[in-house]
């Protein structure tokens, strides 16, 4: 008897993913309460908890992305695993969930008029008249789902910018109003973020600022489901109440945001106060029991510290530290597993001359110089490199600083007294920075660079490869100089060790001194992957390198 065919007659089963639900914050009273890590602390708390967590930052102005903005104004560009040029606080939420995003996670207004201004153009819309409803507000409905299915997401959650009442934030504003009409009101929510202020000198609370906010929230259609009350003080069950009553939010939705001695307390401050259950209560998720081991141990390591280490990051933006945050915050996680506590010595590298160097860098124990366009400043951060590798001070370069490393090479030990960047000096007699090949001084600036996501190939027995413990890696990039390979040769025959290259060996992707203590730099941007309970390999082996120099 011949076997029979059972699949033929078997039901289909199909596995159906819950639908994706969504989470979106907005803030009221005042700009820089923290929406962005009150939601990054959520995200991590729903992760905990075994749910696949997407977040995004939609921004009310009008450049398409921060890519070509001001330092000054708005800090440094976070960019993607695929190349997208996002705001900073896409940063704080990689890493907190601990996934990469993509570049579909920061939305700006600019970015949603020129798309329908291109469609407009193209006639996408059928000679239609173009309006801010519905197209405007369609469009960002839009980028929205984008983000949730491109991240095959269980939560997405999704930070609007600027204040309630801001003029610029009406159209994501009512977006996010339809939003919920369309999905329904089951797989969406509404997180106000709002001040409670402390009145001095009568030290009371008050929480007229915040009930007025949620009233101008109101009056566009949208109830809050849960309020996160940014104070320095606990608020207490007096004025939860009265803001429960006020504000038509249930009592136990009404959640306390304490000043904390660092971001990463929050998500479990948060989680003392119930955020995570009342969100997972009213999207009814199904998720399993919380895991927050990791995150907890990560937070009792930062407490306990042997050790100080001083490191001089040595910058052109250092007025806004923020230009350089992800870089302090992986300087801060490598420290935490060394057992030691970071202080950042902040240098102007306009301030750095060959006199002065000496002055402002013998108390260091490691020396970093990041990122940064343009000539300003550049002298100094050659000095710094100098005083690095004369003195046997660990030197830690990033994308512009390993340039900085191979032009003072250049100029001091391999002669080539005016070795320049052409970026730097056009008319250089030795460039050994260059363009990119198909860059050029004509190249329109926003989202041509060589962004994103590429591979690397390690050189063995070099301190690169011991850091990552790998010969093939892969890292963030955001240059539009390389290496001039017309002096690679003079560059290695004068001692430098080029330990990394793109895998066909066209591109230096970093460079070390091996009769140094410590001295590498990258040509990409390593802090965008470092997580506070997984220090980056590379920043993890300088900070334990500037440990050592102290020690001896």
């Amino acid at each position: 008897m011949g076997k029979k065919n059972f699949c033929k007659f078997a039901p289909v089963i199909k596995i159906c993913r819950m639908a994706t639900k969504y989470v979106f914050v907005v803030g009221g009273v005042v700009s820089g309460l923290g929406k962005g890590i009150t939601a990054a602390s959520l995200g991590r708390l729903l992760k905990s908890r075994g749910l696949k967590i997407t977040m995004q930052k939609l921004d009310p102005y009008l450049n398409v992305d921060p890519g070509t903005m001001n330092p000054y104004q708005h800090g440094e560009v976070y960019v993607t695993e695929d190349g997208g040029e996002t705001d900073l606080d896409i940063g704080h939420y990689e890493r907190f969930i601990d996934e990469s995003l993509n570049k579909y996670c920061n939305v700006t207004a600019g970015k949603v008029y020129y798309t329908v201004i291109n469609n407009e153009r193209n006639g996408v819309y059928a000679g239609s008249t173009i309006q801010m409803i519905p197209h405007i507000t369609n469009m960002i409905k839009e980028k929205i789902r984008l983000n949730a299915t491109t991240n095959e997401a269980d939560v997405a959650i999704v930070e609007i910018g600027g204040t309630v009442g801001d003029y610029e934030s009406l159209p994501f504003l009512e977006a996010i109003r339809q939003f919920a009409v369309e999905e329904g009101q089951a797989n969406c929510m509404y997180i106000h973020v709002g001040l409670v202020p402390c009145i001095t000198p009568s030290n009371e609370l008050k929480t007229k600022p915040i009930q007025h906010s949620v009233k101008e929230l109101l009056g566009l259609g949208i109830q809050p489901d849960i309020l996160v009350c940014r104070c320095d003080r606990p608020i207490g069950k007096d004025i939860k109440e009265k803001l429960a009553l006020f504000c038509n939010v249930k009592y136990e939705n009404i959640i306390e945001n304490l000043d904390m001695p660092s971001l990463y307390e929050i998500p479990l401050a948060l989680e003392e106060e119930g955020l995570a259950e009342q969100v997972i209560k009213r999207l009814r998720l199904q998720c399993k029991e919380k895991d927050l081991s990791d995150w907890q141990d990560m937070v009792q390591r930062s407490k306990k510290v042997d050790h100080d280490v001083h490191i001089a990051l040595v910058g052109k933006y250092i007025e806004l530290q923020d230009a350089y945050l992800s870089v302090v915050e992986a300087l801060k996680h490598a420290a935490i597993f060394n057992h030691a506590k970071m202080h950042i010595k902040w240098l102007d590298s306009e301030e750095i001359t060959e006199k002065s160097a000496g002055l402002l860098l013998r108390d260091v124990d490691g020396i970093l110089v990041p990122g940064g366009f343009g000539s300003r400043g550049i002298e100094g951060m050659i000095n710094a490199a100098r005083y690095a590798r004369e003195n046997n001070i660990p030197y830690l370069g990033l994308c512009l600083g390993m340039q900085i490393a191979i032009i003072e090479f250049a100029r001091h030990v391999c002669n080539m007294e005016d070795a320049n960047s052409r970026e730097i000096n056009p008319n250089t007699h030795y460039p050994v920075i260059d363009f990119l090949p198909g860059q050029n001084e004509y190249s329109i600036l926003g989202g041509s660079l060589r962004l994103g996501r590429y591979p690397c190939k390690l050189k063995k027995g070099t301190k690169a490869f011991e850091a990552y413990g790998s010969e093939e890696i892969s890292e963030r990039h955001r240059h539009r100089y390389e290496v001039n390979n017309e002096y690679r040769e003079a560059l290695e025959q004068n001692g430098m060790v080029i330990c990394g290259t793109s895998p066909n060996g066209s591109i230096v992707e970093m460079m070390e001194l091996p009769n140094h203590p410590w001295f590498v730099a990258c040509q990409f941007h390593p802090e965008f992957k470092s997580r506070p309970n997984r220090p980056h390999p590379l920043f993890f082996s300088f900070v334990k390198a500037a440990l050592k120099n102290k020690q001896q």
